[in-house]
């Protein structure tokens, strides 16, 4: 086991992992910038490295700097939590030749998985289901409208380097593909440094279903069920179940053990999650995001198993403490994602947190790094903290949710509570009757 782990990460995530190390009995190191010097997970923290100012590019993502915080505190580890660096293949090839380890996948499968045509290709190779696109990258307007034309309408332009819904365009008609083929270019140029573009098959009334995957890297693998995370708002998640209302035994079973094979072939290390579009009975393949999710407190809870200290264990080399035997799904689980932001427009809400008040009572978790008088900073995502709520049944699950989100107070900025409180209340919400298009149309957003 290891020593000591360095956290390259911030907020509600390095505070979950700071957790898991102290139950194993390993050291921490909480890196900052300086706009997070007095962020919980620095205070918590057995010693913490300022790595810089509030930049993410000259703190959290500036690799040289993490890498003298890790041999100025002799971290034999590294954690990478989500976002940030935890899909760098490069990151994790330089920790590895320092004689550091990085707690994830491999570089090469890191590199596989991040580059959304390789994924496809290699998804399809493995057996699991895609959605009917272009065979890889499409470079010009002529090539992108054959390939619409070839397909129906209406289809999805999507940069092969995206993530996080920048770089994807829907044409709905032969006339929107010049503007919408130009624009997803533009989005990827900018926002990834890489124009290459994709076309896929737009399905209309689709969920987003996840399964979530675990290896120890030498052949074994399992799979944890699956997480719906079909409410978003311009591709970003804010509510999420596991089971999801959508899948019966059988279907689950399937695509479960579908992907469980899959990594096995590969000898995926740690945790990875497979994430999918559910039509009418059927699973296309979307990307593979090798990393901890946001959402994954809902697997925990319906399984029992701590995915962050799971990870911890095997790149240590122990191996899986557990089998596919092992995992028994107990009950229904709901995540609401907590942002700074207003909770009609979104619109970014920083700022001084003058009361904070917590739900808590039986299958109430609370996962934030937030206190009162913290001040949010303005440069950083949005996520102040994670609601979870477990209950034995759906409906149990979703009158806790009411109970626990009307407890939950949070003063001095805006917050998406507001939103959850209608949410929770819709019939459509209430049935589980919804597909990742739901919110935006309640939202009245195009």
């Amino acid at each position: 086991m290891f020593d000591k782990v360095l956290i390259a990460n911030r907020g509600e995530i390095a505070l979950r992992i700071q957790r898991a190390c102290k139950e194993l009995g390993i050291a921490t190191v909480a890196v900052h910038s300086t706009a997070d010097a007095d962020a919980m997970h620095v205070r918590l923290a057995d010693e913490s490295v300022c790595i810089g100012p509030p930049t993410s590019s000259d703190s959290y993502l500036n690799i040289p700097r993490l890498l003298a915080a890790c041999e100025i505190t002799g971290a034999d580890a590294v954690h990478p939590g989500y976002g940030f660096l935890s899909e760098n293949a490069r990151f994790a090839e330089i920790l590895e030749e320092h004689n550091i380890t990085f707690i994830g996948p491999t570089s090469e499968h890191i590199r596989i998985m991040g580059d959304k045509i390789q994924a496809k290709e290699t998804a399809k190779r493995l057996g699991i289901p895609i959605v009917p696109g272009s065979q890889g990258a499409v470079r010009t307007e002529t090539e992108a409208m054959k390939v619409a034309k070839s397909m129906g309408f209406p289809v999805l332009i999507k940069a092969t380097a995206g993530g996080g819904g920048r770089g994807m365009k829907v044409a709905t008609s032969v006339e929107d593909l010049p503007v919408a083929f130009a624009t997803a270019r533009s989005e990827a140029k900018a926002a990834f440094g890489n124009d290459s573009v994709y076309i896929e098959k737009y399905l209309t009334k689709p969920r987003h279903i996840e399964i979530q995957v675990f290896g120890d890297g030498t052949g074994n693998a399992v799979h944890l069920g699956e997480r719906d995370c079909s409410l978003q708002r311009r591709h970003q998640k804010i509510f999420e179940e596991a089971p999801s209302p959508a899948l019966n035994a059988a279907s689950r079973a399937r695509i479960g053990e579908t992907v469980a094979t899959a990594m096995r072939t590969i000898k995926y290390r740690g945790a990875g999650t497979v994430e999918f579009l559910y039509e009418d009975g059927e699973f296309y393949f979307i990307e593979m995001n090798t990393r901890i999710q946001v959402e994954h407190p809902v697997t925990e809870a319906i399984t029992g198993i701590d995915l962050v200290l799971e990870q911890i264990r095997v790149a240590s080399g122990a191996g899986l403490s557990f089998t596919q035997d092992d995992i028994v799904l107990s009950g229904h689980a709901i995540e609401c994602r907590i942002n700074a932001e207003n909770p009609r427009t979104f619109r970014p809400s920083p700022g001084q947190i003058t009361y904070w008040h917590p739900p808590g009572g039986l299958g109430i978790r609370v996962d934030s790094g937030a206190y009162q008088g913290y001040r949010i900073p303005p440069y950083y995502d949005s996520l102040i903290g994670k609601l979870i709520v477990h209950g034995k049944t759906r409906n149990e699950c979703m009158m806790r949710l009411k109970r626990a989100l009307s407890e939950f107070v949070i003063d001095g900025i805006e917050t998406t509570i507001p939103l959850f409180h209608e949410l929770v209340r819709h019939p459509d919400v209430v049935n589980g009757m919804y597909d990742i298009h739901w919110l935006e149309k309640y939202l009245g957003k195009p």
